[in-house]
């Protein structure tokens, strides 16, 4: 899939780039079905205090990265990727997790739109071992 197949909006948001990336992602099933393991951890959006309330007591987490492919490679257990589009930045909370998890020994990176995700991804894949 080839990033002219797109045509993106000068100002997407991320649940648009999420979704380009799923689809490439369901397109490369055949070629890397590692893939069908990709998934999003819904931790964003706006709720109102007694939502937020009761899915922190179910273990909601502030910065938890937005994508995981629970895929050990190379020396890594599994890799984390947190989707950023334009100029946004990485709070302090998404910077912590993606710290921490690099600390126990998954792959994290910080992506600017779906092309460079599937990048990220790809080479991961590409890891020998595990």
């Amino acid at each position: 899939m080839k990033a002219q197949e797109y045509k993106m909006p000068k100002h997407a948001h991320e649940d648009v780039e999420q979704g380009y990336l799923f689809q490439w992602a369901a397109r490369q099933e055949c070629i890397l079905p590692e893939l069908w393991l990709l998934h999003h951890i819904p931790n964003e959006g706006k709720r109102s205090l007694a939502a937020g309330a009761k899915q922190k007591r179910q273990g909601l987490k502030a910065g938890v990265p937005d994508l995981c492919l629970p895929v050990p490679k190379g020396h890594f257990h599994g890799l984390y990727i947190e989707l950023k589009v334009n100029k946004n930045k990485t709070t302090d909370d998404q910077d912590k997790w993606l710290k921490r998890l690099g600390e126990q020994g998954y792959c994290t990176h910080i992506c600017y739109g779906w092309e460079e995700a599937a990048k990220v991804i790809e080479n991961y894949l590409k890891l020998k071992g595990a």
